[in-house]
Parts: C-alpha cells; sequence; structure tokens
C-alpha cells in the first residue's frame, strides 16, 4: 500500500491575504511610477522662463505688455539696450532667447541648443510680438537661432534620451560593483574608473556618431563622468551604509525622482511648480544642464551644475568611507572580545 508525502510547507499555496498584499503593491508601484514619468510631462507649461527684451524703453515696456496679457507669468524679462547684450545673455546662459525691437522690426532671437521647447515657445508668440510692435498691423518676423542644435540631430533627441542611460550607468555600477569587489578604496576606485571609462564611451556615442554634441569632446566627456560618478558613488555609499533598503532609496531617489524632473528634454521652467528647480538639485537634472554647457555654450552657466555634483559625489565618498570604518571597528571589537576567550580557554 503507498503513502502520499505530505507537502511541504514551501509547496503549500499562499494564503489569499498574502496575494492580496502582493496586488496591492505591485498596484502602488505601478502607479508610483507612472506618477514619476507621467505628471511632469503633463503638467509641462511655460513658466518663469527667463528671455530678454532688446529695444528702447518704450517699445521693451509695449512687448512686455503684449507678452504678459497672451501669456501671464511665462517669462521672467530682463531689459537690455541692444542686440549685442541680449546675444551675450544668451551665449552665458543667462536667458534662452530674447525679442529684439532696438531696430524698430521685431526679431525674435532663439536658442534651441538651451532648450527646443523654449525655441518652440518663442516661435509661436513672434506673430503675436510683431503685432504688437507694430500696433495691430500683420508684419513677418524675422527668427534667428544663434545657438542651434547640431545639423545631425536638430531636434536634440540624442541628448534628451541620453539622460536615462547615464541614470543606469550608475544603477549598475553601484549594483555590480557591491557583488563583485570587496573593500570600500576598491569599490570607490572601481566606480571613478567606470565613470571615466563610461563618460569616453558616451561622449564618443553621442558626439562622434550621432551627431548629437557639439563642443569639446574632453569636455563633454567631463561633463558626462562627473554625472555617472555622482550617481553611482552615492548610490554605492548608501548601499555600504544600509545595505539593501540604501540601494533601493538611491535607485528611487536618481530614477523615480532624479529622471523624470531633470527637465533634459524641455527646460526646468517647463515642469510644474517646485519640480524643476528641485530637480537642477540632483545629479540627472545637474549632469544634463552641465552637458548642455560644454556641449553649445563652452561651459557658460555650468557653475551650478558642477557644484551639485561635486557635492553629491563628496557625499558618496563619505557614505562609502563611514561605512569602511564601521566595518573596520566592528572588526576590531570582535577580535577584541575573541582574544580573552582564547586566552581562558588556554
Amino acid at each position: 500500500m503507498s503513502t502520499q508525502a505530505a507537502p511541504t510547507p514551501d509547496a503549500l499555496p499562499s494564503p489569499w491575504p498574502i496575494v492580496a498584499r502582493a496586488v496591492a503593491l505591485l498596484t502602488a508601484i505601478i502607479s508610483v511610477l507612472l506618477i514619476a514619468f507621467a505628471w511632469p510631462s503633463v503638467r509641462s507649461s511655460v513658466h518663469h522662463v527667463p528671455i530678454a527684451v532688446a529695444g528702447p524703453t518704450a517699445a521693451v515696456k509695449q512687448v512686455t505688455a503684449a507678452l504678459g496679457q497672451r501669456l501671464p507669468d511665462a517669462f521672467e524679462i530682463t531689459e537690455v539696450a541692444d542686440t549685442a547684450a541680449a546675444e551675450q545673455l544668451i551665449r552665458d546662459r543667462e536667458v534662452y532667447g530674447a525679442i529684439d525691437v532696438s531696430s524698430g522690426t521685431a526679431q525674435v532671437i532663439t536658442a534651441s541648443a538651451a532648450s527646443a521647447a523654449v525655441a518652440q515657445t518663442l516661435h509661436s508668440v513672434a506673430t503675436a510680438l510683431s503685432q504688437a510692435q507694430a500696433q495691430g498691423t500683420s508684419t513677418a518676423v524675422a527668427v534667428r537661432d544663434l545657438v542651434p542644435l547640431p545639423a545631425d540631430d536638430p531636434r536634440g533627441a540624442g541628448l534628451a534620451a541620453g539622460g536615462l542611460p547615464l541614470v543606469m550607468g550608475g544603477l549598475l555600477a553601484a549594483l555590480l560593483l557591491t557583488r563583485l569587489v570587496r573593500g570600500t578604496t576598491r569599490r570607490v576606485t572601481a566606480a571613478l574608473a567606470f565613470a571615466i571609462t563610461g563618460g569616453l564611451a558616451v561622449a564618443a556615442i553621442l558626439q562622434f556618431w550621432l551627431g548629437s554634441l557639439n563642443g569639446s569632446y574632453l569636455a563633454n566627456t567631463s561633463a558626462i563622468a562627473l554625472t555617472i560618478a555622482a550617481t553611482s558613488l552615492t548610490i554605492l555609499g548608501l548601499e555600504s551604509l544600509l545595505g539593501y533598503a540604501g540601494f533601493g532609496l538611491g535607485a528611487a531617489t536618481m530614477m523615480l525622482v532624479g529622471n523624470p524632473l531633470s527637465g533634459t528634454s524641455t527646460a526646468p521652467e517647463m515642469l510644474p511648480g517646485w519640480s524643476g528647480t528641485f530637480g537642477q538639485l540632483l545629479p540627472p537634472g545637474a549632469g544634463g544642464q552641465l552637458l548642455r554647457s560644454t556641449a553649445f555654450f563652452d561651459g557658460h552657466g555650468a557653475t551650478h551644475s558642477v557644484s551639485v555634483l561635486v557635492t553629491w559625489l563628496a557625499l558618496g565618498v563619505v557614505l562609502c568611507l563611514a561605512s569602511g570604518l564601521r566595518t573596520r571597528r566592528t572588526a576590531t571589537v570582535a577580535d577584541t572580545a575573541e582574544r580573552p576567550a582564547a586566552h581562558a580557554t588556554v
């Protein structure tokens, strides 16, 4: 007579409450992902975008009033006397574009390399500005792109799409190094080495193959490498100090918060509310703005981004060192506790 073995606990079906909790958790996760990536895009609009208006005071006031009536709170306007001053502000990344009425005929000066979305917005209001300048008569407006995107990538698709691989590269670096490399110094060294090699590779692909970047290859490489290093070392430091919880915290910060709020595909000022400003305080946003500066503006406007990235990089190194010191202290205490026991046994 054969007997059937009793099922082990692992083979038993999960209780229904556990199934319900798993479904609820998955629902929460997909909702958070949707909010993180869709909310900034759906709520994107023009608000407080810095531009310049050049020309005589009376004409500038007229243009400013027309802008305020058509798009309230859309622009932060800097008044300048002439075309040269407006162009200098654009090249220094102080403003995204300019309305020039210094010659008596309205001219729109854009910088699609700073933000194709803002340049498109300035195109759309050009007719209204010309009508205001010409007192209601329909006049064609000259639009000039002072700092254009590369001819091989006129929409800036490569630069916009390049933000996610940088974040993913930092995440994968932290994940692999914690699994494959032992020792705090070796992990930090490996992360920095990967940032350099990854920067060289990504910059080469974007600049020489896809044609998405201009400027100095070494400067672009440095911007990308600094972004990768800041991301990977921060996550590596959190993981080394807090374990899986630290890795999850770092991954969520960079992937679910930093990447959607980076403003790389549009402009930080076009994101809803405070999110654009906050996104520039995280590595993905700061890295995207730094790469625009090195690729198209000879490094102008890069100070804030470099400061943010260096701060995150330093934080990651400090966290790694703190974890290493804690590990050494724990090992020393354990060794000290074992010695009396060994003497007692003898």
